[in-house]
C-alpha cells in the first residue's frame, strides 16, 4: 500500500492522502480509519482525490449527481455559470466536466455535506480550451448559500492545487454582476487583475488569488 503527500493541516484544515489498497473499497476503514481522504473512481479509467473538510466531502462527479446539476442549470441562477441549459445541453456540460478530469488530471469536485449527505454544489479547477490559465471555480445549489460552504470548499480545492499539483497563483473568472462570487473571491484574498471576455464574447473580470507562498 502507498500513501501520498498530505496537505499541511493549516491549509484550510484539510488533508490529502491517497492509497491504492484498502480493506473497504467504498472508503477508509481498518488501518485507514480517520484518514481525511481516499481515492475514488468517477468512471472507468478516471479517478479523483477525495478531500474532507470540517463540513464537506469533495469527491469526483458521479452519474447520480446529474439531476441536481441539471436542476441548477435549468434555473435563472445558472446565468452566472453559462446557463440556463435545457436537459440535453446540461448532459453535455456534465459529461464535459467529467472528461476534464481525463484531459487535465484535475477538475470540478462534487460537494457533499458530511452531516446530511446532501449534494450542495461544485468546486474545483477549470481549464477548458479558450481559457487563459487554470481557474478556481465554485457553485452552490439552491438552499445552501450563506453558510460559508463555498469558502470552505474553495480553500480546500486551492490548497490541493497549490500543494499537490504545483499550480498557482490561480485565477477566478467572474461576471461583473456576480456580487456574491466577487465577495467570496475577496474573502479568499483574490484581487481584480484585469477585464477579459469569454470565448462567447461575454465580459468578465479576472481575479488573481494569492501566491501559494503567501497562503
Amino acid at each position: 500500500m502507498t500513501r501520498g503527500t498530505r496537505i499541511p493541516p493549516h491549509r484550510a484544515r484539510s488533508r490529502v492522502a491517497r492509497f491504492t489498497e484498502a480493506p473497504n473499497p467504498e472508503g477508509p476503514g481498518g488501518p485507514f480509519a480517520g484518514m481525511a481522504t481516499y481515492e475514488t473512481s468517477v468512471s472507468p479509467g478516471i479517478s479523483a482525490p477525495v478531500i474532507e473538510t470540517d463540513r464537506l466531502i469533495l469527491r469526483g462527479p458521479e452519474g447520480g449527481d446529474f439531476d441536481a446539476f441539471a436542476k441548477f442549470y435549468a434555473s435563472e441562477r445558472s446565468t452566472m455559470n453559462g446557463g440556463p441549459l435545457d436537459p440535453p445541453q446540461a448532459w453535455r456540460a456534465f459529461a464535459t466536466a467529467i472528461g476534464h478530469w481525463t484531459l487535465r488530471g484535475y477538475g470540478m469536485w462534487s460537494l457533499v455535506e458530511r452531516s446530511s449527505g446532501a449534494l450542495v454544489g461544485r468546486v474545483g479547477l477549470w481549464y477548458p480550451g479558450g481559457w487563459p490559465e487554470p481557474e478556481l471555480g465554485w457553485t452552490l445549489y439552491d438552499g445552501f448559500e450563506g453558510r460559508g460552504l463555498a469558502q470552505e470548499a474553495a480553500l480546500a480545492a486551492r490548497s490541493y492545487a497549490y500543494d499537490m499539483l504545483g499550480l498557482g497563483p490561480l485565477i477566478s473568472v467572474i461576471a461583473p454582476d456576480n456580487l456574491r462570487s466577487i465577495a467570496l473571491a475577496r474573502r479568499l484574498g483574490a484581487t481584480h487583475e484585469r477585464d477579459w471576455a469569454l470565448p462567447s464574447g461575454a465580459p468578465v473580470w479576472i481575479y488573481r488569488h494569492p501566491d501559494p507562498e503567501a497562503t
